[in-house]
């Protein structure tokens, strides 16, 4: 029997307690939680120290973490806001981005840089959803107007990329006719298994069973709603999919079934967030910095100069488009906005070890890839959390201080009000005498009022 060793992941769950014991002596740091984590999981694996390495147990562990992430992604949807104007611009501004992305991949192509410019094109349009959902819950923007469209456009932009690269660049995949086949068939079944459990929550008396069992160890809901996210993540891999296209519809289904119609269970939320971003989420991120190679990167000078190119591509791609949001938003927020789109760690990730598998990118591409999209999780993001800070700052300055009238004295009567000068006709012509003003305490209509 093979031995199991739990040291990496002793000490990944170290760096997990370590990261927010640092931002919280720290609030000043500009560096999201996710980045540090994957800054950490460099140092203490392979590249620098040697400390931790991805064994068994970390990778089935980093595989659910990554799960969880989406599924508490697709929670954060608001299905009915889906169907507002600012979805439309979503899906306006990302089907910009998918224009400008076919356009860079192929400038890439052209200059050599890659092989493939409609797997560049896929990995530059898409964002980390995951990474986006930590940072508008800490700024409090998540339930905005704003942090809907944010994420709105996030989900496009990770959800569309991984349903292209499914059907075109996966190792399972044969031909696109047959995944498309079977992606309509897996989107089928989650309709179905949806439809099922709509049924099953409006039994009678379901509602007072869950209740009673989430006080006790039964936790029916929460055990229910985590085996949903397996069980569709499962069904997503037998049909050729991403583990994470399943774990994301999970978290949509119960979005949509538990939520619809009546008020949430901020203790069944609670839970699911103590389970994801308490213990499974910090060890996704933190084995991503393990299993990074720096020093591999740092041998390869002609991809160190892609980093940055990458980086801006990035930038332009899902960046640029923001802009649109201006008008719904404001500016600030539409930049901000911009940054937030920009950020993508988790699918390029995935894309990279996928493109390498099937040939379609190199080793030095890749990892000058996963360093930009790492720079991306750790500069846009901050910046984006700053331009939002900075627009509170100014709508939480108080009003200026209103000039109070001195107090009269007792009998003192009320002064008159000034009236402006008047100009024009009014004025005082040649010939004519001007009027006295009137004694004090007269009435405007009283003979002391009157012309001479």
């Amino acid at each position: 029997m093979t031995a199991i060793s739990f040291n990496s992941v002793l000490i990944i769950a170290g760096i997990s307690v370590l990261v927010p014991v640092i931002l919280g002596l720290l609030p000043w740091l500009p560096v999201p939680g996710a980045v540090l984590q994957v800054i950490f999981g460099i140092v203490v694996g392979p590249s620098v120290l040697g400390w931790a390495r991805i064994d068994a147990p970390v990778q089935v562990l980093s595989t659910l973490g990554l799960g969880m992430l989406l599924f508490l992604a697709g929670l954060e949807i608001d299905v009915e806001r889906l169907r507002t104007p600012l979805s439309r611009l979503a899906g306006l501004a990302f089907t910009l981005s998918v224009a400008l992305a076919l356009l860079i991949g192929f400038l890439f192509f052209l200059a050599g840089q890659v092989s493939t410019p409609i797997l560049l094109a896929i990995i530059l349009m898409s964002t980390s959803a995951g990474l986006l959902l930590p940072l508008l819950k800490d700024t409090g923007e998540v339930a905005t107007e704003f942090g809907q469209l944010v994420m709105t456009a996030a989900v496009i932009a990770e959800i569309v990329p991984i349903l292209l690269l499914s059907l075109l660049f996966s190792a399972t995949a044969k031909t696109v006719g047959a995944q498309l086949v079977s992606l309509a068939i897996f989107l089928a079944l989650i309709a179905a298994i949806g439809l099922i459990i709509f049924q099953v929550r409006r039994l009678q008396g379901l509602d007072r069973l869950l209740d009673h069992l989430e006080k006790r160890s039964g936790q029916l809901r929460l055990r229910a709603a985590l085996t949903l996210a397996l069980g569709c993540g499962v069904l997503a891999y037998r049909f050729g999919f991403a583990s994470i296209l399943g774990a994301f519809a999970a978290g949509l289904l119960v979005r949509v079934i538990e939520f619809s119609g009546r008020e949430p269970n901020k203790d069944f939320l609670v839970k699911l967030e103590g389970i994801g971003f308490g213990f499974l989420v910090p060890i996704f991120f933190i084995s991503t910095g393990v299993a990074f190679q720096l020093k591999a990167l740092l041998d390869r000078p002609a991809a160190l100069v892609e980093v940055p190119l990458f980086l801006v591509a990035l930038l332009v791609v899902r960046g640029a488009p923001a802009m649109l949001y201006q008008h719904a938003v404001g500016r600030r927020r539409a930049v901000a906005g911009g940054l937030l789109q920009a950020t993508t760690l988790t699918f390029v990730i995935v894309a990279a070890e996928a493109g390498q598998e099937s040939g379609k990118l190199t080793p030095a591409t890749a990892d000058a890839l996963v360093a930009a999209g790492l720079l991306s999780a750790a500069l846009f993001p901050a910046s984006a959390a700053w331009l939002l800070a900075g627009r509170k700052r100014r709508s939480a300055r108080p009003a200026p201080p209103v000039a109070v009238p001195p107090a009269r004295s007792p009998g003192q009567s009320e002064p008159l009000p000034r009236q402006a000068p008047r100009v024009g006709p009014s004025t005082v012509q040649p010939g004519r005498r001007a009027r006295r003003a009137p004694a004090s305490g007269a009435a405007p209509g009283s003979l002391a009022a009157r012309e001479d």
